[in-house]
């Protein structure tokens, strides 16, 4: 039954691509791989539909505020994959950091609670 639903779908995303020049063929490509992978067409479809939705109030596709989100001053021109770049490299950088920082307290730590264990045995 999910094999017949899955041809029904790709046969008319296909006349959609060949019968009608206006179509975006990336929108129908979507759901059409949602639809393969889960077997979910009701999942697709509100996927689709809500992407549609979206655009269609605000301007903007979903990706485009992720992008405006993670670069508030456009200083990558919306660009997702410089944005993250450079987010993950000042992340990694910022782990380093606090790694080299709790490595730094950590031997400190120990050395106070040695100090207070040789008091305890002075006494």
């Amino acid at each position: 039954m999910r094999i017949d639903l899955l041809k029904k779908i790709i046969s008319i995303s296909i006349a959609f691509l060949f019968l009608n020049g206006c179509i975006e063929s990336t929108a129908l490509l979507a759901p059409a791989i949602t639809a393969g992978t889960s077997g979910n067409i009701y999942q697709a479809s509100l996927s689709y539909g809500t992407n549609r939705a979206f655009i269609k109030t605000t301007g903007k596709s979903p990706i485009e505020h992720v992008a405006e989100l993670l670069d508030p001053k456009n200083e990558y021109d919306g660009d997702l994959q410089s944005i993250l770049t450079n987010k993950t490299k000042s992340f990694n950088n910022k782990a380093k950091k606090t790694k080299l920082k709790i490595k730094r307290e950590k031997d400190e730590f120990f050395l106070i609670v040695k100090k207070m264990h040789e008091k305890q045995k002075l006494k």
